[in-house]
């Protein structure tokens, strides 16, 4: 277990930022031995949080081109057949996954091959469970093309907590299933459209893991 590299900076403004209100609080309630107790508990709940929000667990795969492993830890909030407009503009077997603050936020790859597609468009902050959140918020597409020439479309959606979206992945590329692709700060939801004859193997709210989770297969 380590600590993301994305949260360094917050973890460092976080440590500087109790310091100082636990320094104020000393000097406003010097004789209020309660409230400076009670000030100093929730700043060390609060960057507790901050160091659990930021876990990066180790997570090992061997990579199956016949698997779809998940890209997220979360709740699979939807398993539908919708129509994808960015990219593919036909109708594709999507599996949406919500992520809570509670939840290890690092994405990875779903399978391994060459990335075709990398776009990020800004929008809104509708709460990431909302069925336009995938259409209209903050997003990062990736498109990745497999050994097979089957491709999938992984989408990173921020939610109305997640203000950041980071996509480490570049057109051109040769990814691995089960490498990181991005991570996404405080809430939020990963969408995976499959080929429409995809064999779905998860349930519907059932809770996965990143690496951990087969969400189908590919047929054949």
């Amino acid at each position: 277990m380590g600590i993301h590299k994305e949260g360094y900076k917050i973890l460092l403004l976080g440590f500087f930022t109790i310091i100082i209100v636990n320094i104020i609080a000393q000097f406003i309630l010097h004789e209020n031995t309660l409230w400076k107790l009670v000030i100093l508990f929730m700043t060390l709940i609060f960057y507790i949080f901050l160091l659990f929000f930021f876990r990066l667990p180790r997570r090992y795969i061997q990579p199956d081109d016949k698997l779809v492993y998940s890209p997220a830890d979360g709740k699979v909030v939807v398993i539908e057949c919708a129509y994808e407009g960015e990219y593919f503009r036909e109708e594709r077997m999507l599996i949406s996954i919500f992520m809570s603050p509670m939840n290890m936020h690092s994405n990875r790859y779903p399978v391994s091959g060459r990335i075709k597609y990398v776009k990020y468009h800004q929008g809104k902050y509708m709460v990431a469970w909302h069925p336009k959140s995938s259409e209209l918020n903050e997003r990062s597409t990736v498109v990745i093309e497999t050994e097979n020439n089957t491709e999938i479309l992984v989408r990173q959606v921020a939610g109305a907590v997640a203000r950041r979206i980071v996509t480490y992945s570049k057109e051109g590329e040769l990814v691995e299933q089960g490498d990181e692709l991005g991570f996404i700060k405080f809430g939020s939801r990963v969408d995976l459209f499959l080929p429409g004859d995809s064999e779905i193997v998860i349930p519907i709210l059932q809770q996965v893991r990143a690496n951990k989770s087969v969400l189908a297969r590919f047929p054949g």
